[in-house]
């Protein structure tokens, strides 16, 4: 922890250490740097989102490090892109990708939507149905696939509002044969899709608060802003590295975003020094911190649930 914060408060700023990441291409050359010396999925991600010159790639640097961390592993110069979402959405009931036995493997059929990274990606992790149960539940696993597998084509969407510079991707599915060994172990919902959200946030969050506080030694914010993103920052770490699955974990978390975001949105007004593009990218992609605000809500009402019943 303290040769990760010793970093971000002492490091060289761009470009006096170099250009910054301006390119998804340089995000991932820093990110395979910033591992060997950094090889905590968390560090590495504040690493290279403190080098970052916008949201877009933070956020980047921090989506890789929860896969990451989520799958172990993974080679750190492996991109990946978890394929969860549907046309109907990424509920587990909204899974219509199938995954069905074949000779010698499996094979995959089906079309995912708004997967993040993927047109940038090496592997693919694709949540897929095996059938239903006794009760009709819809049985989920977690499968890699190479992302220029024979039967694959990654249709990269629309640019979004805010972030433009990450990617998303359509992916169809077409007979992709799949190997034993590439069908991951475990429930692909309770063991791999849902406790990724929360590793996410953690991530993300990370990411963001370590590019911002690149901002702020950047443009010599006072020292009470760059004082409380390095504290929540290792607020953040210290839960990065908590078990995901925790109600407890959901109700601090709860807290340590509802205190970020009231530090950005003080924040918000001194990115008026910025330089034209800095600020003008500040402005567009901040709503990104506010995606999936429904979900958080329902996670941190269900931890307190949890919570109250154990009381009892």
């Amino acid at each position: 922890m303290i040769a990760l914060l010793h970093h971000l408060l002492t490091a060289p700023m761009p470009p006096a250490a170099g250009e910054a990441i301006a390119s998804l291409e340089a995000l991932r050359a820093r990110t395979r740097e910033a591992a060997a010396a950094f090889p905590v999925p968390f560090d590495c991600a504040a690493v290279t989102a403190f080098a970052s010159d916008r949201v877009a790639f933070a956020f980047a640097a921090g989506y890789q490090a929860a896969l990451h961390t989520l799958l172990p592993a993974l080679p750190t110069d492996v991109a990946v892109s978890l394929c969860a979402t549907e046309e109907g959405g990424a509920h587990p009931r909204a899974i219509a990708t199938r995954l069905e036995a074949a000779d010698e493997g499996f094979v995959l059929r089906g079309k995912k939507r708004w997967s993040t990274f993927a047109p940038a990606a090496d592997a693919l992790l694709v949540v897929a149905s095996v059938g239903a149960d006794e009760g009709g539940k819809n049985r989920l696993r977690l499968v890699r696939v190479d992302a220029k597998a024979e039967g694959v084509r990654i249709d990269p969407m629309p640019p979004t509002p805010f972030a433009p510079e990450l990617p998303h991707a359509e992916l169809t599915l077409e007979g992709v044969r799949i190997r034993g060994e590439d069908v991951l172990e475990g429930d692909g919902y309770d063991r791999y899709l849902k406790p990724f959200r929360t590793i996410e946030d953690l991530h993300v969050f990370g990411a963001l608060i370590a590019h911002v506080l690149g901002v702020a030694r950047a443009l010599s914010w006072p020292h009470d802003i760059a004082l409380e993103l390095a504290a929540s920052l290792v607020t953040f770490r210290a839960m990065a590295l908590s078990d995901p699955t925790a109600p407890e974990l959901h109700i601090a978390l709860g807290g340590a975003l509802a205190h970020i975001r009231a530090l950005l949105d003080r924040a918000t007004p001194l990115f008026g020094a910025a330089p034209d593009e800095t600020r003008t990218r500040w402005e567009r992609d901040r709503a990104l911190l506010g995606i999936a605000g429904t979900a958080r809500a329902k996670r941190l009402q269900a931890a307190w649930a949890a919570l109250d019943g154990a009381d009892r």
